[in-house]
């Protein structure tokens, strides 16, 4: 806080115009006049937000200090932007200049204040002696801020029971890997994380190294790997009732809810200063909840669920935090919003949507370990219900629990891949919010005519897509280790099937064959180069291609394709017709997106 105070013979002042930012006024204060005033043209900074009671408590003091040494009569604070460039949201600048005055009165002082965000002609009278002029910085000396600790109880649930975790028998190390390192009891390895060779090896994504750490570029195949990810959960949310929007990627921090909320995450956003103070978006929730807001709800719409893709959301992670896919400043969150009439509902709804957490993590064949956390309350109101998700899960489950609610969330169950180094991967999670109904008016109408504040779950059925990506890069890093051969799902390798003719004389017709598969909704493509045969095969291996058909004089004049089939190392002499048929029963069911480069190898160009 910047203050400037002047003893003055008397201040006038009159409003003439409001901001946007002006607070509402009762007609009194549009003008006013005081003499022998101590005056306190007062700037409240970005910096006082984090610790308001402690910048008012420095203030007041030396406000007191200097009407003392003066000898004024009356104390005038007197809002003055042009103090500092680096000034507070107008909404926290309020409270901080109301409370300022309230704590000032409560000092037996006569205190006065000119309104907030409105235009101003002013005329004052210094008295012009040596301490009628004085500047000063307000920070906080006295003391720091301390959060106060809350400290967890850690469990395992195996088969409806609370285990302690020195007693548990670990038979899962990966599971094992998970408890340890949200225990803290290993140190994370500095090894980097395999996944990062394999995006780059597979021409997936890499670093962009113009644009700030943590930003990618992604390449055809990793772009359409993204898509059909993006799809898939489309489809999921979609299947499941939601509708979808779409939202802005930056919020204005004068809004009060959007502030509160965006204090969450510190010093982890990124902030754009400019005529206002705005902030690019760490997930969907500033936006859905905003539609929510506007939208007349009532008891029997319920539950209402509203879905966006959003690309991106932004996170100003630390600079040695950011890794590969893994964790990123800009990244692509599927984020689902569902509003509930009560705790009920939303325990009803929460046992869905973890099913379609466990629906995904199964097409995906990702082998997920589950996290739940809630507080004790919420366990002790809950423990049946809880017990009932833990057989869906069918799998041991870490167990966290609170003293009480530090967070907007009363429970939320988080699933994590374990990567190659035995490091979690978050991906899903299910949250149940109790507190954002309120903050951003998100009502409904029950059916006694009153307006009540709903249960909010937010959920991300895959969590974000770079990391889904993550999380199958490095499950393969792991099949390589145990010398099996890596492969994404079929329906996620960006070509399905190669088609290698053995000479020049069969280019023609493999490119019919090719066609062909093409017009089945399968991406297929033709490997037409100079190389040998066994170049060629060796090739698509290190692509991970699922099926790869070789097409030489025995295969036109038998009509047959020699087939080998990468998911379990067999090699088949099949009919074209059933080699469709194989690959569709693998697609069934999942988005499809025809190739977006050459289909012919030899009229591809090499980028990145």
């Amino acid at each position: 806080m910047r203050i400037l105070l002047i003893h003055a013979d008397y201040l006038k002042y009159h409003v003439r115009d409001k901001t946007k930012f002006a607070e509402k006024i009762e007609e009194e204060m549009k003008k006013g006049s005081f003499d022998e005033s101590l005056v306190v043209f007062t700037a409240v900074e970005k910096e006082d937000e984090k610790n308001p009671d402690g910048i008012i408590d420095e203030a007041v003091q030396e406000i007191k200090k200097i009407k003392k040494k003066v000898g004024a009569e009356n104390i005038v604070i007197y809002p003055y932007a042009h103090l500092s460039s680096s000034l507070a949201s107008p909404d926290a600048a309020v409270d901080i200049l109301k409370s300022l005055e309230s704590k000032l009165k409560s000092e037996g002082l006569k205190v006065s204040r000119v309104p907030f965000g409105w235009y101003k002609s002013f005329e004052i009278s210094c008295k012009g002696h040596p301490l009628s002029e004085l500047s000063r910085n307000i920070k906080v000396k006295t003391k720091k801020i301390k959060e106060e600790s809350i400290e967890s109880e850690w469990f395992i649930m195996d088969n409806e029971e609370l285990i302690e975790i020195d007693n548990y028998e670990f038979k899962d190390f990966e599971f094992k890997d998970v408890v340890y390192h949200e225990l803290g009891i290993v140190k994370p390895s500095e090894k980097e994380p395999p996944h990062i060779k394999l995006m780059r090896e597979k021409k997936i994504a890499d670093y962009e190294p113009s644009a700030d750490i943590g930003h990618l570029r992604w390449y055809p195949k990793g772009k359409l790997i993204r898509d059909l990810l993006s799809d898939y959960v489309y489809s999921l949310v979609t299947k499941y009732g939601a509708m979808v929007v779409e939202t802005p990627i930056m919020y204005d921090l004068s809004d009060k809810a959007i502030r509160v909320h965006a204090e969450k995450f510190g010093e982890r956003q990124y902030r754009i200063h400019n005529k206002k103070e705005l902030m690019l978006r760490y997930a969907c929730c500033f936006g859905a909840f905003k539609i929510l807001a506007d939208s007349f709800l009532r008891w029997k719409d319920l539950p209402v669920k509203i879905y966006e893709l959003s690309t991106y959301s932004f996170r100003l992670e630390q600079r040695g935090e950011v890794v590969g896919l893994k964790r990123l400043r800009s990244f692509t969150m599927p984020d689902l919003h569902t509003v509930c009439r009560d705790m009920q509902q939303a325990l009803e709804e929460f046992e869905k949507q973890v099913e379609m957490c466990l629906k995904a993590a199964e097409d995906l064949k990702l082998n997920h370990k589950a996290i739940f956390r809630f507080t004790k309350d919420f366990y002790e109101e809950n423990k049946e219900w809880i017990k009932s998700l833990s057989r869906k899960i069918n799998e041991p489950i870490l167990i966290e629990l609170l003293p009480k609610r530090k967070h907007y969330w009363v429970a939320k169950i988080d699933f994590a891949a374990v990567d190659s180094l035995g490091r979690p991967i978050e991906n899903s999670t299910v949250q149940i919010d109790v507190e954002s109904g309120k903050r951003f008016n998100i009502s409904y109408l029950d059916e006694d005519g009153k307006n009540k504040f709903p249960v909010i779950l937010h959920c991300s059925p895959t969590g974000s897509i770079e990391r889904v990506i993550c999380s199958l890069l490095e499950e393969n890093a792991k099949k390589i280790n145990n010398n099996k051969l890596p492969m994404l799902p079929v329906w996620l390798s960006p070509i399905h099937v190669r088609v290698i003719p053995v000479s020049e004389k069969h280019v023609d017709y493999a490119i019919d064959i090719v066609k062909k598969i093409n017009s089945y909704g399968i991406r297929a493509d033709i490997d037409d180069t100079n190389e040998t045969v066994s170049k060629k095969v060796r090739n698509a291996g290190k692509e991970w291609i699922p099926y790869v058909a070789v097409i030489g004089d025995k295969e036109i004049s038998e009509d047959e394709l020699t087939v080998t089939i990468r998911e379990n190392d067999e090699k088949r002499e099949l009919k074209l017709e059933e080699l469709i048929e194989i690959v569709k029963n693998k697609l069934k069911n999942k988005p499809f997106k025809p190739l977006t480069i050459p289909y012919r190898i030899s009229q591809r160009v090499e980028i990145g």
